[in-house]
């Protein structure tokens, strides 16, 4: 087991449940001190750093990323995975919807790696990693509002990149297919057939099945790492084959 991470403070918001768990699980196997920011805080893993923060306000952002600060000495490494789903056409959300959705999924990563910057300015391992989707890169039918944010994410994980290379710090980001999380399993629950929603969730991707947390966060974790010193400003597609190959029809 690698403890390319020993001696650094990772912040993982969202780190409560689905992907943000497995993230902060793995960092914290290969060495990571790690602090979960999530509006959950009590459902994070036992042993884990864990306090409220809800990235749609930015004093709450704020106190959280003091709090780690104050907690450890030091911010290594932030994990921006805090997000929401949204379903629907340009006609099914109302403008509300979209300022509420943008606000979280693009401000709240920005509200939360500015408030850590001048901790990650101190680091000698800094990195900032971005969760962003297949959303980004791909027209998905009915995620118009949610494909929006994640294209900003995208170009953000960039504009991030090359505003802060000079200063020690790393930017990329992951691009995640249609992984097995909770929001996913709430959107097949509502289906009229879930398992035909499902099976159609599973075909979508090249290789017949959902994304997994832990791939996800495999690749997380090769972003983040002091390892990978030579890698920013870009983005790691997680999707099964789904942003570049065209199979033919089994």
């Amino acid at each position: 087991m690698l403890n390319d991470f020993e001696g650094l403070v990772a912040i993982v918001t969202g780190g409560a449940s689905g992907i943000g768990a497995a993230i902060a699980r793995q960092l914290n196997e290969r060495g990571a001190t790690v602090a979960v920011l999530d509006v959950n805080p009590d459902q994070a893993a036992p042993g884990l750093f864990a306090t409220r923060a809800d990235v749609s306000d930015d004093a709450s952002t704020r106190a959280a990323i003091e709090a780690v600060a104050a907690e450890f000495g030091r911010i290594d490494i932030v994990i921006n995975n805090a997000g929401v789903g949204a379903q629907g056409t340009i006609e099914d959300n109302t403008d509300d919807e979209w300022h509420r959705v943008f606000d979280i999924n693009v401000l709240g990563m920005v509200r939360v790696a500015r408030a850590a910057l001048p901790h990650l300015r101190h680091s000698p391992a800094a990195a900032i990693v971005n969760t962003c989707s297949i959303a980004a890169t791909a027209g998905l039918p009915a995620r118009a509002l949610y494909s929006a944010t994640k294209g900003a994410v995208l170009a953000l994980t960039r504009a991030m990149a090359a505003d802060h290379l000079r200063e020690g710090i790393r930017v990329n980001c992951v691009n995640p297919g249609t992984a097995d999380t909770p929001w996913v399993g709430r959107l097949l629950d509502s289906a009229p057939d879930p398992a035909a929603e499902r099976a159609a969730l599973n075909a979508r991707q090249p290789h017949g099945r959902l994304v997994s947390p832990d791939e996800v966060a495999g690749a997380v974790l090769y972003l983040a790492s002091p390892l990978s010193g030579s890698t920013t400003g870009t983005s790691v597609a997680v999707d099964g084959g789904m942003q570049e190959l065209r199979l033919r029809p089994e």
